[in-house]
């Protein structure tokens, strides 16, 4: 994985990879927009370990609260208090201003399992094939 790319999680978590072992972590824009308007955000504190697959905040919309599932493993060296402070970054750039928190990876080789964008965009189209068929919610 290069520096920069942006890797996703079955979660709906996005991962990307600043230098050797530090990732920014976030919602992706399906799952923001899935959620519609959020309204409270609630993270890890800087500290806190990360175990890939486990609850790791929370995400409250005026639809549903739904929880953060950490797509790496690893320790919170900053979370984003623009994103505390005003959940509805997440809506307007889920990507970009809307991250969620800074991870200093306990393993990089865990990324390897996470999907790249394509992968990511042909996951949603099947759960949207899904959907279609049982027409859940997120």
């Amino acid at each position: 994985m290069s520096s920069g790319e942006m890797l996703f999680d079955e979660s709906h978590m996005w991962v990307r990879l600043e230098d050797d072992d530090t990732a920014v972590m976030g919602l992706s824009d399906y799952a923001q927009d899935m959620m519609g308007e959020v309204i409270f955000v609630e993270l890890p504190e800087e500290g806190a370990a990360l175990v890939r697959g486990d609850a790791c905040g929370t995400v409250e919309s005026v639809k549903s609260v739904e929880d953060l599932i950490a797509p790496a493993s690893g320790e919170v060296v900053r979370v984003n208090e623009d994103v505390l402070d005003a959940p509805e970054l997440m809506n307007q750039d889920a990507t970009g201003d809307g991250w969620l928190m800074e991870v200093k990876l306990e393993d990089v080789n865990e990324l390897d399992s996470l999907m790249t964008e394509s992968e990511y965009e042909t996951f949603l189209d099947n759960l949207e094939g899904e959907r279609e068929d049982d027409d859940e919610d997120f």
